[in-house]
Order: C-alpha cells, then structure tokens, then sequence
C-alpha cells in the first residue's frame, strides 16, 4: 500500500490547509472532501482502490478542523478557492472530486466552481441545500443540531462540544451509543466492523478541535454560494434508502436538480455503509471522464 504524505499547505489568503497524499505522484488527484465531522485520514480501503487505479489520492482537513485554519464565516462555495490553491501547489490541471455527507456540498462547489479542473464529481450520501423539508427523516439529534445551526454559532456551539467529549477518544461501540438516533442497523455493522475503523478514526479525528463542524453546520444552513445548476461537469450521486443522518430524499433531490446528475439511489444501504464495497463502482464510472 502505498505511503501517505502529509504535510502543510499555505494558501492564498495566508492560511494554512492540512493536507495528505498518497498513490503515484503522477497520478490524476482524487480530491476527496470528507464527511462532518472529519478529517485529512486516508481509509486503507480508498488508498487501495485508487492506486489500483492509478490515481493520486489528496484529502485534507477543512478550514477549522486540527491543523487547518479556521475561516469563519464560510460559505459551502469558499472551498473551491482552497481547492484551487491546493491543486496549484500539487501541479494538476485537471482531478476527479467526491464528496462523502458533510463533505458532498463541498465537492459539488468545487465541481461547479472549477469546471476547467474538475473532470467528473460524486457526491456520496450528501446533503441538498436547505430548505423546506431539509429536516425530514433525520434522526433526532441531527434534527436539534441543525435547529441549533439556524439560530447560529452561540446556540449550536455547547451542543457540538457535549458530542466532542463523548467522540474525542471513542471507540466504534461508544460512536454508535452515541449517533443513536442517526443508525439504522446496517450502518451499526459497518461501524463496528473491521472497516468501519477508518470511518471511526476520521470522525474521532475531525472533533478534536471542533470549529470545522460548527463552520460545516452554519454553512449548510445558509445559502451554499452557488448555484447547483452550474455545475456542468459529469455528476453522480450515491445515497442509501435507510440513511437517518442525510434521508434518501436528499440524494432524489440532488438527482433531480443537478444537470445530468446520473443517480445510484441503493436500497437497503445507510449512511456509513452505502460507501462500503461500492467505491470502485464510483471510481471506474467517473475516471472515464479524466
């Protein structure tokens, strides 16, 4: 398997992005933007699938999360500037992008916003811009945090950090007692399973400093800074009919309202586990567009 690299990206406006890279130097980049909570971790089952392919795979943690700066007042939209000094520092002109929940809307805003770079998106369980209906299907604690959102950050920041000291040093079986109410039975499987660990990790990484999350939920909350019917590169959307963190309804939203958007609603498969065996489906249907 091959190494990952991490190191410290300095970007335009004098901030510094986290970020990670493995796979073949030459390789097209698969900017991969992770969920939220999460972080710059590389699962060993995406590192595999990717070099397979060929292709070099660059996540990062985004602006509030440890080792990046935070950016308040961010917009879903002000990712793509990042990812755009990021694939200048690389030396690519053109990537693939996925996006996996929280990190979806920001791959969409890349696709859309970068079109000259961008040769395909995925958007994995990813959630629509809000608006009415947003809340439906959620699990409890989602429906309160985003509740919490659109009252703003004073209202919505204790409910982050009483979730940051139960997820800061959890294990699989205290992550899933405490996302309850957000987990359908498959997901509970895969969480708890020998490659749910990535998955965990990421998560348990993304919330020891917790200002990516805060930033990510008042983000969603607000108008994302672009509109989706700009994107114009190739789209696909995965979403899995029992997810209770971003409801099957998201993604048939998205499917409807991005042009061309070509949609794998899968049944039976959650939020965690819609990902789990269906990742080289993703990359061999987008990398033919590289």
């Amino acid at each position: 398997m091959s190494v990952v690299e991490e190191r410290s990206v300095t970007l335009r406006d004098g901030r510094t992005l986290a970020v990670a890279v493995s796979g073949p130097p030459d390789g097209v980049p698969l900017l991969f933007h992770h969920g939220t909570p999460g972080c710059l971790l590389q699962p060993a089952a995406t590192r595999t699938e990717t070099a397979a392919r060929g292709l070099r795979l660059v996540t990062y943690s985004r602006a509030g999360a440890e080792g990046s700066t935070r950016n308040p007042g961010r917009s879903v939209a002000d990712v793509a500037a990042d990812m755009e000094d990021l694939l200048g520092v690389l030396g690519a002109d053109r990537c693939l992008v996925a996006g996996k929940s929280g990190g979806g809307p920001h791959a969409l805003a890349t696709a859309a916003l970068l079109p000259e770079r961008v040769a395909a998106v995925i958007s994995i369980a990813g959630c629509r811009p809000y608006g009415e209906g947003f809340l439906d299907g959620m699990g409890a604690d989602n429906v309160e945090e985003f509740e919490l959102a659109l009252q703003g950050e004073d209202a919505l920041r204790p409910f982050v950090m009483r979730h940051r000291e139960a997820l800061k040093d959890a294990d699989a079986d205290a992550l899933v007692r405490d996302l309850a109410s957000l987990l359908p039975e498959v997901d509970r499987v895969v969480l708890t399973s020998d490659v749910g660990a990535d998955a965990v990790a990421g998560m348990v990484g993304g919330v020891q400093v917790p200002d990516a999350w805060i930033d990510d939920d008042l983000a969603f909350t607000r108008h994302w800074g672009f509109e989706l019917d700009a994107i114009s590169v190739p789209a696909y959307v995965w979403q899995g009919t029992e997810d209770q963190m971003v409801p099957f309804h998201h993604g048939e939203w998205l499917a409807e309202h991005i042009p061309g958007a070509v949609a794998h609603l899968e049944e039976g498969e959650g939020h965690f586990s819609v990902a789990v065996g269906a990742l080289g489906r993703m990359l061999d249907e987008a990398i033919v567009h590289c």
